[in-house]
This record gives C-alpha cells, structure tokens and sequence, in this order.
C-alpha cells in the first residue's frame, strides 16, 4: 500500500479529511523521530512498539575491492507488532 492510497483508506474510514489524516500522519511520524533520536522507546497499544537501538561500529568488507572500512555506531529503529496485531494479521482482519 502506498501513502496515497493509506491516506485515502484512512480518511474514508475514519470519515476526517484528507488534510487532517496526512497531518496525523505527520504528527506520528515527528514523534517517533524525536523519541527515537532520544532513546526513548513508543508503545502504541493493540499495535506495537517502536524501540530505537543502538548499533556498535564495526569492520566491513567491500565485496568488489576487499577493501575493509569501518561503519560507524548508529541508531536505529525497529518495530515489535504487538500480539493483539499479530493474532489480526494471522486471521486476516
């Protein structure tokens, strides 16, 4: 699904206009930014979790030249489904 069509899905389910859900959409995604760049983990019931981790450098090895580099730390965010999402997608809710 893209983002038109999730847009257009949630406005007519939601029965809200299209401006107000890609505000909302906006809003969400902002918030998760900021949380993750701070660490702090989102729980959003009855659907997951966001929980940003932090990655250790490391050596990698360029495939074509063999050349090894060193690939700094980094956050990043993972996603955890909750079981009340799982047992939906199992389902086919």
């Amino acid at each position: 699904m893209d983002n038109k069509t999730l847009v257009d899905t949630l406005s007519k389910n939601l029965d809200i206009s299209r401006d107000t859900v890609i505000s909302l959409i906006d809003g969400l995604s902002a918030v998760v930014g900021e949380c993750g760049a701070e660490l702090d983990s989102i729980s959003i019931p009855a659907f997951g979790t966001f929980e940003p981790r932090k990655r250790m450098e490391r050596v990698a090895v360029h495939p074509a030249s063999g050349k090894r580099l060193l690939v700094p730390p980094k956050i990043v965010l993972s996603f955890k489904p909750s079981p009340v999402l799982k047992q939906r997608i199992r389902n086919g809710e």
